[in-house]
């Protein structure tokens, strides 16, 4: 065996090189001619399941032609013979005409002149057959079958690589057709998210999430319940470095205090009652990707620490471990919470806000970008539609001005849901979308608006209360009269009859100009913005330029601080002109 150590060392490095058995035989061929009188190698696969073996690969190095791939089918005794043999391990040389009598099937039928064949083996046994043919007018010796005897165990190794690749290749192909499938139920061409708005009221976000996704730098989403936070973390996913790597979403807010460390970084066996075994957390598991922590407000004091820890170095320890362990992650948190409120509370650590809100960004409600609820109406009409089996339906111009007139307080997750619900009630024939925003027979011509959505104001011939969409003790108070129409009338019945000539002949569109124009400037009507604008420099100059805690201007006009801080970047309002000495 000593003899042949080069060559066995050249064909061990060859068979490992490669995974495809065409390609190992390609290149270990003529190695093998230079020792033997070979004229044609090949490697036959036995298929247990069908009984039968097959020509895996083959290579002509002289005369002899090289045979098809051909499957040769075996009687189940014949087949038991040929295994019986692989098992024993045994090398046979004979002439081409003997062998295929002694075990049939093993040879190709072109196959003619001096024979070697070995059984080759893998992990569930009999894997397979090496064939030696021999050059015309040339015969193998005692030293060519010592040699073929050597040559077994590279090509078993390499039948086995090959064997490996083809079950790679049907998991995958398997793996496609579910793709596939799943597309075709979802009505998706990939898999990626489709961002409905990227390109209307969505658009300032995702100029921030391109800024930010080729970074590795932490991104702290805020928004309210809803919003559509999860997909932003995803789209800074998909366009990061890192897409290729995992992507985890925790909920903070659903893990119970107690086994916030175990969740986050794992735990080793037997470090409490019932760990019976270790355990891997979402940082170990999301190594070389994103972790999305979802609410990271409602983390408690000593885990935040700990992820403080991660943050800074990489480094964690499982619960009840005594080996540091460093993960590679990159950290994209959320909440709905005034987390700068909070930091002053003392109930979110101040280190730690500064590590998650390197690159803030945040997702305006819903009700602030009411430019993309017809399309996010539609493309969830059509989601349900594919889902429920249902004819596709899209919302009606009526439909859109009646989710134009919805406040949205659960954001796009509640239009989802109405859509959805719009869809079942309708059964393939239409979408009730008034019936499932609950505002029964409203009629479509006259749809409950917000004044804030549209430029004109109710016509005076209509009823003076403005309708909403709402429910209970909160929509009987919208739907009561406001006080200073209350007031109007009181005037109104009060005043002399001078008074109410001049009343009605200011309701007319001339007697409205005329009024206008004895008015002045009292009558212009501004744009919306400069109103909005107006607004908020009045709250900065009660609150002296505070925008948040329970003094600051954001608390006074009822909205989240950092809505108001976008809302004066957007109007070039300086808060730091109402500060004062």
């Amino acid at each position: 065996m000593q003899r042949f150590h080069p060559l066995l060392l050249a064909l061990w490095r060859e068979c490992c090189q490669h995974l495809s058995i065409e390609e190992s035989l390609a290149r270990t061929s003529p190695l093998l001619a230079r020792r033997l009188p070979v004229d044609l190698v090949a490697i036959r696969r036995l298929e247990a399941a069908r009984a039968c073996v097959e020509t895996a690969a083959a290579v002509a190095l002289h005369e002899q032609p090289t045979p098809e791939p051909a499957r040769s089918e075996l009687l189940p005794h014949q087949f038991e013979e040929l295994v019986a043999w692989s098992r024993a391990g045994r090398v046979l040389h004979r002439r081409a005409r003997t062998l295929a009598e002694q075990l049939p099937g093993l040879l190709p039928d072109e196959i003619e002149g001096d024979v070697i064949a070995g059984p080759l083996s893998g992990e569930a046994g009999p894997a397979g057959v090496l064939l030696l043919v021999a050059q015309r007018s040339r015969h193998f010796n005692a030293e060519h079958v010592a040699l073929a005897q050597a040559l077994l165990d590279p090509f078993s190794a390499a039948l086995e690589n090959d064997r490996r690749l083809h079950r790679l290749a049907t998991q995958q192909a398997a793996a496609e057709a579910d793709r596939s499938s799943l597309l075709s139920r979802l009505g998706r061409h990939d898999l990626q998210e489709t961002i409905v708005g990227a390109e209307e009221g969505f658009r300032p976000v995702m100029e921030r999430v391109a800024q930010v996704a080729p970074s590795d730098v932490p991104v702290l989403i805020l928004g309210e319940t809803g919003s559509g936070k999860e997909v932003v973390a995803r789209a800074i996913h998909v366009r990061s470095r890192r897409a290729a790597g995992p992507f985890l979403r925790v909920n903070c807010g659903a893990i119970p205090s107690g086994l916030v460390d175990s969740e986050l970084f794992g735990h080793e066996r037997g470090s409490f009652t019932g760990a019976a075994s270790q355990r891997r957390g979402w940082f170990e598991r999301a190594d070389g990707g994103t972790l999305f922590l979802d609410e990271v407000g409602e983390l408690p004091l000593q885990a935040q620490v700990r992820l403080l820890r991660v943050l800074q170095d990489g480094s964690l320890e499982r619960v009840g471990g005594q080996r540091s362990l460093h993960v590679d992650v990159r950290i994209v948190a959320a909440t709905h919470r005034d987390l700068r409120a909070m930091v002053a509370d003392r109930q979110f650590r101040e280190d730690l806000w500064y590590r998650i809100a390197v690159f803030p960004i945040e997702v305006p409600p819903l009700r602030e970008r009411p430019e993309d609820i017809p399309a996010l109406a539609t493309h969830f009409a059509l989601r349900a539609a594919t889902r429920f089996g249902t004819p596709p339906r899209i919302p009606s111009p009526e439909d859109a001005n009646r989710l134009l007139a919805y406040a949205w307080p659960g954001n796009v997750r509640e239009l989802a849901s109405v859509i959805e619900r719009a869809v079942i009630l309708g059964n393939g024939r239409s979408l009730e979308v008034a019936t499932a925003l609950g505002l029964g027979a409203t009629s479509p011509s006259r749809p409950a608006v917000r004044p804030e959505l549209h430029a004109s104001p109710w016509p005076p011939e209509q009823d003076d209360r403005l309708e909403y969409p709402a429910s209970g003790a909160e929509g009987a108070a919208r739907s009561e009269p406001k006080a200073s129409e209350v007031n109007r009338r009181a005037t109104a019945q009060q005043a002399p009859e001078g008074g109410a000539q001049r009343g009605e002949a200011e309701r007319s569109p001339s007697g409205r100009a005329a009024a206008q124009q004895s008015n002045g400037a009292s009558a212009e009507i501004v744009s919306l913005d400069d109103a909005i604008r107006r607004h908020i420099e009045a709250a900065l100059e009660r609150t002296r330029g505070r925008i948040e805690g329970s003094r600051g201007a954001a608390a006074l006009l009822r909205v989240n601080p950092y809505t108001l801080r976008s809302k004066m970047r957007r109007l070039a309002i300086d808060w730091s002109r109402f500060r004062g000495d």
